[in-house]
């Protein structure tokens, strides 16, 4: 269908604030901004698509994007950093179903479809049109079931997490998945009656391959499908000619390719790994006990406060443990304690620390920690063995030297903040409890480090008190 001039300018408007705000989100500086100029162009392609499409009344159309503001508000205002990567996951289902009804939709001929029927400029083949609607149903279907375990994984909720070992899962899997690549041919020689078929299909195989994936590996999964969902919006946008869908969901399916590749290298995990795989113990590996046995020194707050005394450099190593204790604005009065005393203060940062990339960035950016002392790994290793004192706050493999050391390691070639090398290391944690790959880290027992046991948040405000009075 041909769009009128006002629309195809709306569309052209909102796509370039889409790229704007993609581009903006690439520093923590601009994150802000970037964030509102998407909001800002999603509102604008949702206010032009409303009105060109005249299928409802204005004043009803508004009163739903009205209640889905408020509703996306009050979930913003609601949520905590650390439960942002399950709102995210549900985020990304979302806009699977979204995709998935705007398909249907268009197969049912409730919403015009660009083909050739219309005989306008931009029709394309009738069948060309379904093929892209069966795509855009599969795709979207997979993402929202697939998105909803992950989000309930992350949420660690018992019908999830618990262990499905279904017999011969990968062959129904693959059964599942051939059965709906043939419904999507099917559709693409002109057949309509196979869409809602092939959706149902769909959302089985979602939940399906995302179930046996452990939890540790979530963040990753998360990040794949968000880029199924931009992909089964660009999909939609072929199946109504809407040009800024198709912008829109090949900016967030490239961006979802781009993140997912980042994670599973910063993981040391490749893709087929996270789908079929999970972090298991190292064979015949030490224990905890094998480990940790009378090599433990633990300290208190007055011991550490005494040890920052007279010291020239510190880095502060934030992990999901900090994120849980929402302990980011005790951190930046620690640093701001230290400054005064001239102590250098800089924030080592892992890109998967605290489960997404930016997370700890974002806790640190709330407090006010100013952005040029976040240093990424690989600007920060180099400098380790410079530190006086490295405090690591609820990390945990980000920092396992087993990563360099043991190739037989789960987590061997992952790379990791290398905090061992800092002359001392003080480690901030409620217990020697393992993290997501579930073996020990021989740092906590290193001659060099000293273990604070406590909540994150206290043991901070403990430090800070001590520091001021010493």
């Amino acid at each position: 269908m041909i769009y009128p001039l006002y629309a195809e300018i709306g569309y052209l408007i909102a796509a370039v604030l889409f790229i704007r705000g993609i581009k903006g989100m690439t520093h923590p500086r601009t994150a802000v901004r970037g964030n509102r100029l998407g909001a800002l162009g999603m509102l604008v392609a949702v206010l032009v698509t409303v009105v060109q499409l005249k299928m409802l009344p204005i004043g009803f159309a508004l009163t739903g994007i009205a209640i889905g503001a408020a509703v996306g508000y009050l979930l913003a205002l609601q949520v905590q950093m650390t439960q942002m990567p399950q709102l995210v996951a549900l985020f990304n289902g979302f806009g699977g179903v979204a995709s998935v009804l705007v398909a249907g939709a268009a197969v049912a001929g409730m919403i015009p479809m660009a083909t050739e029927k219309t005989a306008e400029a931009g029709a394309v083949d009738h069948r060309l049109a379904l093929f892209a609607a069966a795509v855009a149903g599969l795709i979207g279907a997979v993402t929202f079931t697939g998105s909803i375990i992950a989000a309930g994984k992350l949420q660690e909720l018992k019908l999830f997490t618990r262990q499905w070992n279904i017999p011969g899962l990968p062959i129904i899997n693959g059964l599942l998945f051939a059965v709906c690549l043939l419904l999507v041919i099917l559709m693409g020689t002109g057949a309509t009656w196979p869409f809602w078929l092939l959706v149902l299909l769909a959302l089985a195989l979602g939940k399906l391959l995302v179930l046996p994936i452990g939890g540790a590996d979530m963040p990753v999964v998360i990040a794949l499908l968000n880029s199924y969902s931009g992909l089964a919006a660009a999909a939609a946008g072929f199946v109504t000619n809407n040009s800024v869908l198709i912008i829109a969901g090949s900016l967030v399916g490239a961006s979802g390719l781009i993140l997912t590749s980042i994670m599973c290298k910063a993981m040391n995990r490749s893709l087929t790994n996270v789908l079929f795989a999970k972090f298991e113990p190292a064979v015949e590996g030490p224990s905890a006990d094998d480990v940790y046995e009378g090599k433990i020194k633990a300290t208190s707050a007055d011991e550490v406060a005494m040890l920052l005394d007279g010291v020239q450099r510190v880095a502060i190593v934030p992990g999901y443990g900090m994120a849980v204790a929402q302990a980011q604005h005790a951190v930046r009065e620690l640093a701001t304690q230290l400054e005064k005393r001239g102590v250098t203060v800089e924030y080592g940062i892992h890109p998967v620390a605290g489960r997404m990339p930016g997370h700890m960035n974002v806790l640190l950016a709330e407090a006010d920690v100013p952005y040029e002392q976040l240093k990424e790994m690989d600007e920060i290793n180099p400098s380790f063995s410079q530190v006086d004192v490295a405090i690591v706050l609820g990390a945990n493999d980000v920092v396992n030297p087993l990563a360099i050391t043991d190739p037989t390691s789960p987590i061997a070639g992952m790379p990791i903040l290398e905090a061992a090398n800092a002359r001392t290391v003080v480690i901030i944690k409620r217990s020697l409890s393992p993290g997501f790959a579930g073996i020990p880290n021989p740092l906590f027992a290193a001659d060099n480090c000293l273990m604070l046991f406590g909540d994150g948040k206290q043991v901070m405000i403990d430090l800070i008190a001590a520091v001021k009075e010493n």
